[in-house]
């Protein structure tokens, strides 16, 4: 057993699943959920919960100190559509939630960390296509530039104190479980709904705009296996590039349009197609492969076969409530 976990943003899209897995794992009573609010049914009557601004050290520590916390998955965040309306409330978020989590680290109150990175520390001078683990890295976004000074932070508690924090920059994340939480990457989401209750969706990117993606099942694995590994096997303390598959709405809406016979796309591009243009098409992840043996399971095929039965089934459930 590896000690009590606490995971903080346990109720976004990201958050409710890997707390749900977690608990699967390691037993309900030994992953306590925390959150700003309330979240789903399912998360709140599995295992422990606490209310949990990210942002509030001496709450953190209480909630650590309280259920004898020994991991932290720092999971909470204002993404990248979101940051750019409310740029310094997602500045504060972002930036404080990982010092309070560091610094604990630091002070040995925590034995281990996990904070996620994102796709969005690339910037338009970044190579597009199989971008390299590193490379060159001038985020325009807000979410971006607060992600990639988090990856330096990281290494740099890692370096000096002996930190042991494990990070990976997670492409778009695909899931019917939770709604999304106001990114860029939302729209490969939002078109399985409309798709099986209009049989039409306007993308709000450019039918060519092709973006990294993973399905939910293959975050949630990579996220738990990098914290397994073993350290000496991390060698990266930045963050490591995860790939999986790589679609435009164009080819997303192909597969669709293989299960829904009168599925139509149309498109009309808003402010997030900048944001989708700064970043990669796809992702070179051979040292996340090569360190802790990172493979993903779910292709554009298996995906949306899955994502269109998993909506189905809600879109039903929900009818019949």
């Amino acid at each position: 057993m590896v000690g009590r976990i606490l995971i903080i943003g346990a109720c976004g899209q990201i958050g409710t699943e890997l707390t749900l897995k977690l608990r699967e794992i390691h037993g309900n009573d030994e992953v306590v959920a925390s959150d700003i609010r309330e979240g789903a049914k399912e998360l709140m009557q599995s295992g422990p919960f606490e209310i949990l601004n990210a942002t509030d050290e001496s709450r953190i520590k209480e909630v650590i100190e309280k259920h004898e916390i020994k991991e932290v998955y720092l999971m909470a965040a204002m993404l990248s559509a979101t940051a750019e309306k409310a740029p310094m409330k997602a500045w504060d978020l972002n930036m404080d939630s990982l010092f309070h989590i560091l610094n604990l680290g630091k002070e040995g109150k925590i034995e281990k960390i996990f904070w996620p990175s994102s796709i969005a520390v690339f910037g338009p001078t970044t190579p597009k296509d199989n971008t390299p683990q590193t490379t060159i890295m001038e985020p325009t976004t807000v979410y971006g530039i607060s992600k990639q000074t988090g990856e330096r932070w990281c290494e740099y508690f890692h370096r000096k104190f002996g930190v042991d924090v494990r990070s990976i920059r997670y492409p778009g994340i695909i899931s019917y479980k939770t709604l999304p939480g106001g990114g860029t990457t939302d729209y490969a989401i939002e078109i399985f709904h409309e798709a099986l209750k209009n049989s039409e969706y306007t993308s709000f990117l450019a039918s060519d705009a092709a973006l990294p993606m993973m399905y939910m099942d293959d975050a949630i694995k990579a996220t738990i296996d990098i914290m397994e590994a073993p350290a000496e096997n991390i060698k990266i303390r930045s963050s490591y590039n995860l790939g999986a598959i790589s679609f435009t709405p164009e080819i997303l809406a192909r597969e669709i349009g293989k299960h829904i016979d009168n599925f139509k796309i149309s498109y009309k591009p808003d402010f997030r197609q900048s944001i989708a243009e700064s970043w990669p098409s796809s992702i070179d992840d051979s040292a996340a492969r090569e360190d802790w043996g990172w493979k993903y399971e779910f292709d554009l095929e298996k995906m949306t076969k899955t994502m269109l039965k998993g909506v189905e089934d809600t879109l039903k459930e929900n009818a019949n409530k």
